[in-house]
């Protein structure tokens, strides 16, 4: 006779699994998922940041992708309290991150960020960069920014590959590129921001291009082993209905150039994992990235909790939800690690929680976390 297994059995047997992203082991399938928080005056990541981070590797994440950080093009963002990863004391900062997280027992990459035509003029950190974009668009379809030359291009494709180079150099276990949301690595890779006329705009695939030539000047700029994520999205800021693919063989022509060009895994951010992406499959969009490209896949969106994260942002908070559904997708293998985000930020021992069947104890969402929990 079998025994069922317990919830927390069950729990610590499915997400406590080891899982190869190329060269790194992360120790289970729990990933901190990157929120901006805006805690770093200067964009250098202080001691709040490091306990912030190492608290949560303690208690059992296995691999931290932070928040977004601003690679080093001054049109790149708009806040002097987002963190950086340029700089000496920008990089000195989330060297103690990387070092404080491995004593922990965790693993981190940092995500490298450059937000686009999502900048206004006149912002910090740099306040006379342009706002820059693939056709001078904002996704709500105004226009706003500088359509990139050939020159913008190489400079940012080259302060994405320095980025990368200085995590290697100073500890991190990898790194992942944001291109979700509307940013810009988006904003070239949806045709509702990119008109171009050239080789970087027309066709699904051509509009990867720019995406694809980051990718492989990062992959040449650290370590074949190193680890490189992709994160991207359907949606976006201001247009929640967004896709760039509405067929998996669409998705399919996005995804390859960028595999090809040397993608270890992609993060397919949704705002509930649990949705099927395509009609006829209940397969999410991390589920279909996998099947698509054969590489390892994170999921994302409302992980423990009912309701989505865009809420939050508008002072909502959420109640805990279970994660049956989301054991029974790692257990089949939809996708091989599983993002937390505001769960996490709400509470730090998530993750030990879950794995110690200690479910009564976790805490619903409070928006006003964003701002005060650390």
């Amino acid at each position: 006779m079998t025994v069922p297994a317990s919830p927390a059995s069950r729990a610590a047997e499915i997400l406590s699994r080891p899982v190869a992203l190329n060269g790194l082991t992360v120790p289970n399938r729990i990933a901190m998922a990157p929120m901006t928080r805006m805690f770093s005056p200067n964009g250098v990541a202080g001691e709040d940041v490091r306990s912030y981070y190492a608290r949560r590797a303690a208690a059992g994440v296995g691999l931290i992708i932070t928040e977004g950080t601003y690679v080093g093009h001054e049109s790149a963002g708009n806040s002097d309290r987002v963190p950086r990863f340029h700089g000496d004391e920008q990089l000195a900062g989330w060297a103690k991150v990387a070092a404080a997280v491995h004593e922990a027992g965790g693993t981190i990459v940092p995500q490298l960020w450059h937000i686009g035509t999502v900048r206004k003029e006149g912002e910090p950190p740099f306040a006379a960069a342009p706002s820059v974009g693939p056709s001078g668009l904002r996704v709500d379809g105004t226009e706003g920014g500088k359509t990139m030359t050939r020159r913008d291009l190489d400079d940012v494709i080259g302060a994405f590959a320095e980025a990368a180079a200085a995590a290697e150099r100073i500890g991190f276990d990898g790194i992942e590129l944001h291109g979700a949301h509307g940013y810009l690595i988006d904003q070239f890779l949806w045709a509702g921001t990119n008109r171009r006329t050239d080789a970087y705009g027309g066709d699904p695939v051509a509009r990867t291009k720019f995406a694809a030539e980051i990718v492989a000047a990062v992959r040449e700029s650290v370590s074949p082993e190193f680890p490189v994520i992709f994160r991207y999205s359907q949606w976006k800021q201001e247009a929640y209905d967004a896709k760039l693919a509405d067929t998996p063989e669409e998705l399919e022509a996005i995804l390859t150039p960028l595999a090809a060009a040397g993608v270890d895994a992609f993060h397919a951010s949704t705002r509930r994992y649990w949705l099927p992406e395509f009609e006829g499959s209940d397969l999410n969009l991390a589920g279909w990235t996998k099947k698509l490209t054969g590489r390892p896949t994170l999921t994302v969106g409302s992980v423990g909790l009912d309701g989505d994260f865009v809420r939050a942002f508008q002072g909502d908070g959420a109640p805990v939800q279970g994660i049956d559904n989301l054991l029974d997708r790692l257990e089949r293998d939809e996708f091989d690690l599983v993002a937390v985000g505001r769960a996490l930020l709400q509470d730090p021992e998530w993750a030990a929680k879950v794995l110690a069947d200690r479910s009564a104890e976790l805490q619903p969402y409070d928006a006003a976390a964003l701002k005060t929990l650390s």
